[in-house]
This record gives structure tokens, sequence and C-alpha cells, in this order.
């Protein structure tokens, strides 16, 4: 079975790089054995549905367009899927070889072993051996939501994606249909950037808070990628990091280390509670939420209002 599936994809893959057109579902079928001998029209669409992703996971490009008769027609353009020539330097070279091992405890781990053994078999300088200076590096991003992979898969392909979404201050989970850019990392927290379609702007999502499944829909994006998609400056607003003023919190002892770490003062108020002064940005009351019953807010009233107000929210939910 193995086999007859990698034969199957093989001939796909050559049936789509070796055409100058788009062909569509019903010329595939008729031009591979395989797909004729599928049976039933639903059971070829299945299949072929199948094969076109695991393509795609293998990272073959493939466009899709549609015709003037309305058909959809299915193209991979050789000049889309060849690398052009690759010269690396031994600095370049090593950070490639940190950046895969970011990924050794991840499911992208084979993925960026081969990409790695791709770029030594096209000449890259490698350096394993003992005198390595950063064979001791063990870089590490966890990405344990279940979000993560079918986002990533999302961004890459440029697919439009739905899930549901809880906000910090809302007692129930909404439904959300984003067209997904990029996905980052920042303080131990996934997020993503994308357009939000029912609300028709950008917006940054942070993959904790998604419930659910995250499932793909198809179609083209409605709104243009941008060149630079700033998603830490954005979380940075959201947690104060571009602060406008100060604010004076009380904080329970041995908890909210992120905060201590920002703490422009810090005041030993005996028992269990210290008095903190912290810088004060917009979004700093949906920081303080999550921290729940350790963080009490003092000054200034507005901030104490909201984090009264989301509080609350989440307490009906």
């Amino acid at each position: 079975m193995a086999i007859a599936k990698a034969e199957r994809l093989m001939n796909l893959a050559l049936c789509l790089l070796g055409t100058t057109r788009p062909l569509t579902k019903r010329e595939l079928r008729s031009s591979i054995e395989a797909y004729l001998e599928a049976g039933n029209e639903d059971s070829f669409n299945r299949m072929f549905e199948r094969d076109k992703d695991d393509l795609r996971e293998l990272g073959l490009l493939i466009e899709t367009v549609e015709n003037f008769e309305g058909e959809v027609g299915y193209h991979a353009r050789r000049d889309l899927n060849r690398l052009p020539p690759i010269s690396l330097d031994a600095e370049e070279a090593a950070a490639l070889q940190l950046a895969a091992k970011v990924w050794q405890q991840a499911r992208l781990a084979g993925a960026a072993c081969g990409a790695l053994q791709k770029l030594r078999v096209a000449g890259m300088p490698v350096n394993d051996g003992p005198e390595d200076a950063y064979a001791a590096l063990e870089p590490r991003i966890p990405a344990r939501e279940a979000a993560f992979e079918p986002l990533m898969l999302a961004c890459r392909d440029r697919r439009p994606v739905v899930f549901a979404y809880r906000r910090s201050n809302a007692a129930s989970a909404e439904r959300r249909q984003v067209e997904p850019w990029t996905l980052e990392c920042w303080r131990g927290q996934w997020y993503l950037a994308g357009w939000d379609r029912d609300r028709g702007d950008s917006r940054v999502f942070r993959l904790s808070r998604i419930t659910g499944p995250v499932r793909s829909r198809a179609g083209a994006y409605t709104a243009p990628v941008p060149d630079q998609v700033r998603v830490r400056e954005t979380v940075e607003r959201w947690a104060g990091e571009s602060a406008t003023g100060t604010a004076r919190i009380r904080l329970r002892k041995d908890c909210g280390y992120p905060l201590r770490a920002r703490a422009l003062n810090v005041r030993d108020l005996g028992e269990d509670w210290d008095e903190l002064e912290i810088p004060h940005g917009h979004g700093l009351d949906a920081w303080l939420v999550e921290f729940g019953p350790d963080v009490v807010v003092l000054e200034p009233a507005e901030l104490r209002a909201d984090v009264v107000d989301r509080l609350r929210a989440v307490a009906k939910g």
C-alpha cells in the first residue's frame, strides 16, 4: 500500500509539474491509472484531496486556478518549485543549524532535519564536531497548543481558517474567520496575526485562547498580506510595554514574577503582599486579569475599574 501511494503521489507531481496549463480534476483522473481505479467520484475526490495535501506537506507549491468555464485547475509551476543557487558562509550555516535544533522536540523535527540534509548536499558548510562553538547550545521554543500546527500550515499555504476564540474579558468563545499571515512567539506564548473577515481589520490572537479545532476553508484571501507584520509590537502594546504612565498594584508574595521583572519600585507591605509601581500602557488591564486574585490594582482608578469589569465578565461565565 505504501509503494502504491508513493507511486500515485509521484505521478500526480509529474503531471502537475509537466503541464503548461492548469489541469482540472477530471483531466488528472484520466491521466493517472490509480485514480481511474478509484471507483466512484466521491472516492476519487477524497483520494485526490489527500494526495494534494500530502504533496503540499512535502513542499510542492500547487497553484489553484479557475478557467473561463468556471472549472478549477491545478498547476505546479517549475519556476516556483526550483531552488535558486544557495551560497552560505560558516556563520549563516551555524544560524540555520541552531534554528533547526529549536524544533527537535516538535512535529517539525523531521522537516527541519530534512531541510538541513538538502542544504548539506547543496554544499552548505557543516561543523558538527566537538570544536563547534555552537554545539553546546540547545534552543527550545515550546509549541504545545493544538492550534499551532494547523495554523502554521494555513499560514504557509495561505488558507483561510475558522476557530473559536475566547477573549480575556469574555465569558465564552466566539467564532472567528481569519486569513492567517504569520505566527510569532513572545515570552513563551504563541500569537497569530491575520485578517479578521467579520471585523474587516487586522487582528492578533493568542493561541492559548483558541478553543476547539482549527478548520481550514477553501478560497482565496480577500485582503492583501502586508510585507511586514509586527506581531510583537502589537502584543507589547497590549501588555503595557509602550507605557504612557505608571500604575500601583498590590502583588502577593512569591507570585507574578513577570510583573516583578518590570517593576520600577517594590515596597514590602508585610504579611503576604508587596506594593509595586509598574509601567502602565494600553492593554495592561488584560494582562493583570491573568494573575487573578494575586493582584489588586490600587491606581489609577480607570485601570482598577477596567480590571474589575473584566473579572466580573469572567465570573458571569
